[in-house]
């Protein structure tokens, strides 16, 4: 690879990187965009990275994705949302379940679920139409890390399912659920439920940037990766 392409694809991706980290910031301070027992959605953050991925190819992507997974802890220790990270190694605190697993849950929900979005260039030399490709990686992508959280909130936090259930706000599905589902099954209903709660709406967001993003001509697959 030529200097100078090294050069632009090193700056390009600082600059998507920075402008995710910015738009994950400015998400992070809106209230009703954060769930109260951890997540929420962003207004498209992950859609630079994953316009990496197609840019650059998936190899500099997932590399790109695995810088932005750190970045995410940074970043939550920042806003004050890394209480509730410290808290998981804290012997003292309510949220602790060990070192073990505290280690697991940061692994599984930070470095595993943003990494994955390193497939969001899994389409683009399979689709010829940039903005379906694109926007199929976004789906692609965030449905991966998706997939990662409700994994790890079956592991750990699926104990807290009945109690979810039953409040007040959830009565009319969570009763019904409750009456039906018992143990490991109602764990994973719960992990899907709640990780639902700020995934779904952050996949139609960022698929619905992508279509709109991925006219513009800057954004173009690398001839180098």
């Amino acid at each position: 690879m030529k200097r100078t392409e090294q050069t632009k694809r090193l700056t390009t991706s600082a600059v998507m990187l920075a402008l995710a980290m910015v738009l994950a910031m400015v998400c992070a301070l809106i209230p009703f965009l954060n769930l109260p027992f951890g997540g929420g959605f962003t207004v498209a953050s992950m859609l630079p990275v994953v316009i990496i991925s197609y840019m650059y190819g998936m190899k500099w992507g997932f590399f790109s994705a695995a810088i932005y997974s750190v970045i995410q802890i940074v970043m939550d220790l920042y806003l004050g949302k890394g209480s509730t990270i410290m808290a998981l190694f804290m012997p003292n605190s309510e949220d602790f379940m060990g070192f073990g697993a505290a280690i697991a849950i940061l692994i599984i929900d930070y470095l595993v679920a943003y990494t994955l979005l390193g497939f969001g260039g899994a389409f683009r030399k399979v689709i010829k139409n940039k903005a379906l490709a694109l926007t199929l990686g976004v789906v692609l992508a965030l449905s991966l890390r998706y997939i990662a959280h409700i994994v790890s909130g079956y592991i750990f936090y699926g104990a807290w399912a009945e109690w979810f259930f039953s409040q007040e706000n959830f009565y009319a599905i969570g009763g019904w659920i409750l009456e039906h589902f018992s143990g490991n099954a109602l764990a994973v209903i719960y992990s899907i439920f709640y990780n639902g709660l700020y995934m779904i709406p952050e996949i139609v967001i960022t698929a619905v940037a992508a279509l709109i993003v991925g006219r513009l001509p800057v954004i173009k697959m690398s001839e180098v990766e």
